[in-house]
């Protein structure tokens, strides 16, 4: 069906940078100028947040950009007031492009008398009048599962491929793949597939709550260079420890792919002096000063990618094509073509 009405992109204060830069990348392939929306999303003096819309947005197919990482609580609730001001202003449809979506951590209960948040932040999405979410590597699968309104998951790994073939140009045939846990056994063999590289598990066992007890290699590295593929990086403890235990079992190199780089509290420092020779991550969450300046620290560009899948939303075109990396190379044009 052919979409009949612009797609209008509104911001919060969370990744305002990345908002920007999908409406740049948006107004290269359509040939359009695309701009975000004009509205003021600020707060009182008791931190009250408030949301202005300064355009007519009655009848628009309307894209909120708004990751909810830190502040969660308070991207959160600006994600859910934003989207309440455009129901109430007429748009006629909502998406809400969440690239990190926060409390996705908390999907299950892990003992008694604890909460699934994860499910609370799906029923809040859908009660603001949210119609649909663009997301990107969602932390477990199951959570789209608790919206009752379409999801979309993209994928990092395909970014990631391009990245490390050209990177590791000429090297792939010595590189292995290592899933930092056996939950992302799956995240890193996708990735592994796409280059062509060996996989290994770290098989880790913890003492008590984020106390690591011991870690074990499953999988040949020896003589290897390692490549640890994650979703999320918070503090970077197990992240720097794997890398460690990876380099005691013979790896040459040990680099590191996550998606989410929440880098809290120490990281930064923990990453600066770890034996790793460098961090990936993608600028789903926007990325601080300190990683910014962190010499170890790389930064991939999500805008192409989101940009192209809100197109195809809008137009009503596969948002599933983007998983492949055929696919996103021309969109990526220049960035993987140096030799």
């Amino acid at each position: 069906m052919v979409a009949m009405t612009e797609p209008k992109l509104i911001a919060g204060n969370a990744n305002r940078a990345l908002a920007q830069a999908i409406a740049r990348r948006m107004s290269v392939h359509r040939g359009l100028p695309v701009t975000l929306v004009n509205a003021r999303v600020e707060r009182f003096n008791d931190q009250e947040i408030f949301v202005e819309v300064f355009e007519n947005v009655r009848g628009e197919d309307m894209f909120i950009i708004q990751p909810t990482s830190h502040p969660a609580n308070d991207n959160l609730m600006e994600l859910l007031i934003i989207a309440d001001a455009l129901r109430r202003s007429s748009a006629a449809r909502i998406t809400a492009v969440i690239p990190y979506f926060g409390y996705a951590r908390q999907d299950r209960r892990t003992k008694a008398r604890t909460p699934i948040s994860a499910k609370l932040v799906a029923n809040l999405i859908v009660e603001a009048g949210i119609e649909r979410v663009l997301t990107l590597d969602l932390h477990a699968a199951q959570i789209q599962g608790f919206f009752d309104i379409p999801v979309d998951n993209l994928y990092s790994a395909p970014i990631f491929a391009m990245d490390v073939e050209h990177h590791f140009r000429g090297r792939c045939d010595t590189l292995t793949v290592v899933s930092p846990d056996v939950g992302g056994v799956t995240r890193a063999r996708e990735l592994a597939t796409r280059v062509g590289a060996g996989l290994a598990v770290v098989d880790k066992r913890r003492a008590g709550p984020g106390e690591i007890a011991e870690m074990t290699v499953i999988g040949e590295v020896q003589g290897r260079t390692c490549i640890i593929v994650d979703d999320i990086c918070d503090t970077a403890g197990t992240l720097v420890k794997g890398a460690e235990t990876l380099v005691e079992a013979g790896a040459t190199e040990v680099h590191a792919y996550i998606t989410h780089g929440v880098l809290s509290g120490p990281a930064v420092e923990r990453i600066g002096a770890s034996v790793m020779k460098s961090l990936v991550v993608t600028d789903s969450i926007e990325p601080s000063a300190a990683v910014r300046a962190a010499p170890k620290i790389r930064i991939i560009p999500t805008a192409p990618m989101f940009a192209q899948a809100i197109l195809n939303i809008w137009n009503g075109t596969s948002v599933s094509s983007l998983f492949e990396t055929e696919t996103l190379k021309p969109i990526y044009e220049g960035m993987y073509s140096r030799s």
